[in-house]
């Protein structure tokens, strides 16, 4: 069994008022049983946004993929897919779907380990094998990425060519180009609620 990745979208004026060292027990207690839900398999499965019970207003919600079962590898493979790729595409689509893709599933210099993060949001890990956080975009950021989609998803058709010389049928990538397509179009759609509501992401494994 592998990793898993809850997403979170989160307000990060509420976030930011709790002390650092209690900010991911606040998430999970936010989400109390939600999670087996969260990660349910099956072609029933429930997908989009997600909110937690209560009469209160709702502080964070969890993005449930329709085209991954809550397993981190999904978006590895998916990133190794756009390292491999983007040398074959225009500078112009390289540097906004870098700008869209980086520390979300791509990092100029990711490797097979997920990469320490945290940016004094969250408590260090001590252990880059075990993080206690793999994903951390600010508010700011994410309204960059947002931007970013807008203006890469007319281009999306266009990496097919480069995905076929460079990914497919290889391990470690995406099966086809349709799948690598609709999680990409997943996180625009991640981004674009989170942007317009001035919040942030937070993914927990």
């Amino acid at each position: 069994m592998g990793m898993d990745l809850t997403l979170f979208m989160v307000n990060w004026g509420q976030l930011s008022a709790f002390p650092v060292e209690s900010r991911i027990g606040r998430l999970e207690v936010a989400w109390p049983g939600e999670f087996g839900d969260v990660h349910d398999g099956g072609p029933e499965r429930a997908h989009g946004w997600r909110w937690p019970p209560g009469q209160a207003p709702a502080w964070c919600a969890v993005y449930s993929f329709l085209s991954t079962t809550g397993a981190h590898m999904p978006y590895v493979r998916a990133g190794a897919a756009w390292a491999d790729i983007r040398p074959l595409v225009g500078a112009p689509v390289r540097e906004v779907t870098d700008s869209f893709l980086g520390g979300l599933i791509w990092d100029g210099d990711q490797v097979d380990a997920p990469a320490v993060v945290g940016g004094g949001v969250f408590p260090p890990a001590a252990d880059r094998w075990h993080p206690h956080v793999l994903l951390v975009c600010l508010p700011e950021a994410v309204a960059g990425k947002a931007r970013a989609w807008e203006r890469v998803e007319p281009y999306l058709e266009e990496l097919s060519g480069a995905f076929a010389i460079e990914c497919e049928g290889w391990a470690g990538r995406p099966d086809t180009f349709e799948d690598f397509v609709a999680l990409l179009r997943e996180w625009g759609e991640v981004v674009a609620e989170a942007a317009r509501r001035g919040w942030g992401l937070v993914g927990l494994p």
